[in-house]
Parts: C-alpha cells; structure tokens; sequence
C-alpha cells in the first residue's frame, strides 16, 4: 500500500514586528515621563535587570541586602540584559565597535551607536560614542581571555546609560579584579625566599630555634640574626643561603 506524506509540524507565527507611532515610541509600552516631556527612562527599568551592588555595601561593612527595596542608584547595579532591554526600548539603527587599542593584556574599545530619531530629537537621528577598556587588572576569571568581548559589552553599556541619563552603573563596568588581586599579590609573597621561610616554619619562634641549632653546629654563623624580629627582617640573600641549610 502506498505510504502518505508525513505531515508537516506546522510553523509557530513569528512575533509581530515593534510597532512605533509618530513620536518614535513603542506601541502597548508604558512609558514613563519627566515633568518635561521626556522619556523616563530610570523608572522603566525593570527589577529583575537591578540587584545590590555588593562592593558598595562590604566597602562600608555592611551587610548586603537580599532585594533592591529602598535602595538608591548608587547602591545598585544593572545587568547587561536590562540595558538591551532599554536600548531596545529607545530604538536604534546600528552599532558600530571600533577597537583602539589591543594587546595581551589591555583592550580598549570605542561604541558607537546610531539611535533613531523619535519625538525628542525633532525625527533626527543621534550618533551617540562611549569607551571602555579591559585589562588583566580590571578583569578576573574566565573574564580574562576574553578581554575584546569584555570591552565591547563595557563600552555598550556605558554608551547606552549615558545617552539616556541612567545613572546606575552596569555590572559588565564593575572591576572585579580586587579579590583576584589580593590572591596574586599573597602567591608573589609567598615565592619570595622571606615568603618559603615563613611558609616552611610558620612561627617565627620556631625558625630562631632552628638558627640556634646551626649556629651551635657552626653550620651558619651571622651577628645580625639577633636583629631580625620577623621573617620579612631576613635579607633575601642570607634567607636563600638558609633555605638550602634547613631542608
């Protein structure tokens, strides 16, 4: 018997196209205003692209709060997806990066975006630019072998919230090197020949007795032990020499 065609999974409708009336602005969208006429566009950003800015609360020794309740702009930071969400809103014909500077370990990026005219501008166009950068300094994780991407979202951002007067930071903006920072810096100190002593002997006690031992066996004979009073005293050429005697 002949076989009949599979049938076809039908095909789900694509979403209908933004609409926009004669002031450029988004049909169904509630928009929010300023005594002015213009558009609002701080209170139009949703709360689930907001959440407490941790470094501005453990900065003062205060504990972070669980929801963005009551908190001031300065407290808060946005999500990359809130601020898509306003340039969508806003409306615009093109974005353009262009990469100023670029090396291992420093990036920095110039955006460049072309937002429609609507009932601000007159109908016209504006051509809005802004810059960010990435470095291994400003940057940590995985974040760091991607510092073009990095940049480009920073420079996004940062384009985006100064054309329409948002003044909470991005996240993307956020220097989040510092705990990083902190861990390189204790790794460096610790490969010092001063950071291998203490690191070996801990307690400073515990290292003297040792140099009583060599020096009592003649192993190592030096007058100006009596003046070092922590690990950082020893000079680093006598804590190499020490390094060897006591393995």
């Amino acid at each position: 018997m002949p076989r009949g065609r599979p049938k076809k999974t039908p095909t789900p409708p694509s979403p209908p196209p933004f609409v926009r009336n004669a002031e450029g602005l988004i049909e169904g969208v509630n928009y929010k205003f300023n005594e002015d006429g213009s558009v609002a566009w701080r209170p139009m950003i949703s709360e689930e692209h907001l959440f407490p800015n941790r470094s501005w609360f453990e900065s003062r020794g205060k504990d972070v709060p669980s929801s963005t309740e009551g908190l001031q702009d300065n407290q808060l930071l946005i999500k990359l997806s809130g601020i898509k969400e306003l340039a969508r809103l806003r409306g615009f014909s093109s974005v353009r990066y262009t990469v100023e500077k670029c090396t291992h370990d420093h990036v920095a990026v110039l955006c460049q975006i072309v937002f429609i005219g609507n009932y601000e501008t007159g109908g016209q166009e504006i051509i809005f630019e802004d810059m960010a950068n990435a470095t291994l300094q400003n940057t940590s994780s995985f974040a760091t072998k991607f510092l073009e991407t990095i940049a480009c979202n920073r420079a996004f951002v940062r384009c985006v919230r100064n054309f329409l007067n948002i003044h909470i930071v991005g996240d993307e903006e956020i220097d989040k090197s510092s705990h990083l920072a902190t861990a390189s810096a204790a790794l460096s100190s610790s490969l010092t020949p001063n950071g291998i002593l203490e690191k070996k002997f801990n307690d400073f006690s515990y290292f003297q007795a040792s140099l009583r031992l060599l020096w009592n066996s003649q192993t190592y004979r030096n007058t100006e032990v009596s003046n070092w009073k922590d690990f950082e005293d020893v000079p680093p050429k006598e804590a190499r020499v020490l390094i060897k005697l006591l393995k």
